[in-house]
């Protein structure tokens, strides 16, 4: 009879022990609304509104998502930019931050620093951009436009359709719509490929209307271009 009473006594005392450590430890954690560490190593972040949406993700580039529109995966496939990636209040990609640099086998480099912020339900309409293939190199502002009434993610299904096509002359009607679709750059601030420093004024359309450059021999110029991408008229420093 007294062993039974003890083995009583155990189990009460092991289950009140029980219930006590987790609610210590489900109370300490639930007070605990921050947190602080000196080094965290992961491979990706999701930062989500209270209701799960996610507003931004940091990622390294296996762990990139592929691009998104309401929630909806379209165009390349995951895995392919590291950096941060943000979404709106749709869930649509938004813009982001990436970046990439690499040299191959044969000494051969590719470089990139991007900071985007998309036009809505479309593509980069502000770009602020380090390109390098090899030496080759531009950096700098540009602005884009694209037209209304066509999302980012039907663009991209339209083209995969138009690429998917076997007739040559179908095949290029549809590219030629799908050109019309396209962004037009209307502003570009900065230093060219050819190492001048350029400011590059474009109409609706995409065509560079008004060229400001300094060339790499310190020689200042003014160009106006008709639509047909021809100078029509020069400003220089000497004239």
């Amino acid at each position: 009879m007294r062993l039974k009473t003890e083995l009583r006594f155990l189990r009460l005392h092991a289950l009140i022990t029980t219930s006590a450590i987790i609610a210590l430890v489900t109370t300490g954690f639930a007070g605990q609304s921050n947190a602080r560490f000196d080094t965290i190593d992961v491979e990706r972040i999701n930062v989500i509104e209270k209701n799960g949406q996610v507003r931004l993700v940091i990622s390294n580039k296996a762990r990139s998502p592929a691009p998104m529109e309401r929630g909806q995966p379209f165009g390349y496939q995951p895995g392919n930019r590291a950096g941060l990636i943000f979404y709106n209040e749709e869930g649509t990609e938004n813009g982001g931050l990436i970046y990439t640099g690499q040299r191959d086998s044969a000494g051969n480099y590719q470089a990139v620093g991007s900071l985007t912020f998309d036009q809505y339900e479309q593509d980069q309409t502000i770009a602020l951009q380090y390109i390098d293939q090899n030496g080759r190199r531009r950096s700098g502002l540009a602005i884009s436009d694209y037209p209304s009434g066509i999302t980012s993610m039907q663009y991209s299904r339209r083209y995969q359709r138009a690429e998917e096509l076997k007739d040559s002359a179908a095949k290029a009607d549809s590219m030629k719509i799908l050109d019309q679709l396209g962004g037009r750059q209307r502003l570009y601030a900065g230093r060219a490929r050819n190492g001048a420093s350029l400011v590059s004024l474009s109409d609706p359309d995409g065509k560079v209307r008004l060229r400001l450059s300094v060339d790499t021999v310190g020689a200042a110029r003014i160009e106006f271009l008709n639509k047909g991408g021809d100078v029509i008229k020069t400003i220089s420093e000497n004239r």
